[in-house]
């Protein structure tokens, strides 16, 4: 099975159809999403390579770097392919110490997104999230942030309005007011909190986009990839444990688009076999069992 041969494999962003198996650029950059790759040219390399291999949607941000996956972006691809969704976020910046500083005042989101359309060289992106930092809940900050993501959309620059790092509430307090494009929120096998949400959107088909879909890049060691049954279920299966997790994930509703990230060609070319990988009954109860 094939993601070009199958609707199965391919999901609604926006106003466009994409491929449920997209790019997360967040690891072109160096260590700690901070400054120049350690290999330019394979960071370009894959880049290339995911779009010969159909990649049509592919996440990222201007404080990515900051800027560096941006301009990779830009070099490995403008003129971009038609077709190609460019999904970004704001609402966070970095200083020259590699800190993650708020940058979420409406006036700052304005600027944020007009950030990424001149390092993207694009006049319009196909979604762009509010990615929020520590809130519990819905509150004025986030109605005045909305309004201002609302209006970018409305004045052309995005085709829709994501949400990442949000509760449920949230949600449903930001579709009382618009239509929502998609949802950014840290989702595997080893971190389940976002279940409410993803269900929320598979109810009102918006797209859910898991970020840290194989555990956090930050944590040792890894929770997902050194999850028992993964590791079993890819050593019975003869798949890698990042297969493994990744087709968990994307079987787990119809809704979800992975965005796995790699600087590596090899990486991206097992994510990229991930619709081919099965799960036979006995490893997704091995899976859900959280063994």
């Amino acid at each position: 099975m094939s993601m070009a041969s199958t609707s199965a494999m391919r999901y609604r962003l926006g106003t466009q159809t994409v491929s449920r198996i997209g790019f997360g650029a967040m690891q072109l950059p160096g260590p700690g999403v901070f400054g120049p790759p350690r290999d330019r040219d394979e960071a370009i390399a894959v880049l290339r390579r995911a779009a010969e291999l159909g990649v049509d949607h592919i996440d990222t941000a201007h404080f990515y770097g900051p800027v560096v996956a941006n301009e990779l972006i830009k070099a490995a691809l403008y003129p971009y392919p038609e077709g190609l969704a460019l999904v970004s976020k704001v609402g966070a910046r970095r200083n020259s110490a590699g800190e993650v500083l708020r940058y979420d005042s409406p006036a700052e989101l304005r600027q944020g997104i007009a950030d990424n359309l001149r390092t993207l060289a694009v006049d319009h992106l196909a979604a762009v999230n509010l990615r929020l930092i520590d809130a519990a809940k819905p509150d004025q900050r986030f109605d005045d942030q909305l309004g201002a993501m609302m209006q970018a959309r409305d004045d052309g620059l995005t085709g829709g309005v994501g949400l990442s790092n949000i509760t449920r509430e949230h949600l449903l307090h930001a579709l009382a007011r618009t239509d929502i494009t998609c949802v950014q929120n840290p989702l595997n096998l080893a971190d389940m909190t976002s279940m409410p949400v993803l269900e929320e959107c598979h109810k009102r088909g918006i797209a859910f986009v898991p970020f840290f879909p194989l555990g956090s890049a930050f944590a040792r060691p890894n929770p997902v990839l050194g999850n028992p049954g993964v590791m079993a279920t890819a050593a019975s299966l003869g798949y890698t444990p990042a297969q493994v997790a990744l087709a968990w994930l994307l079987r787990l509703r119809p809704n979800v688009l992975l965005i796995p990230g790699t600087s590596s060609l090899r990486h991206l070319e097992e994510n990229m076999a991930v619709p081919n990988v099965v799960l036979d009954a006995a490893a997704r109860q091995l899976l859900a069992s959280g063994a």
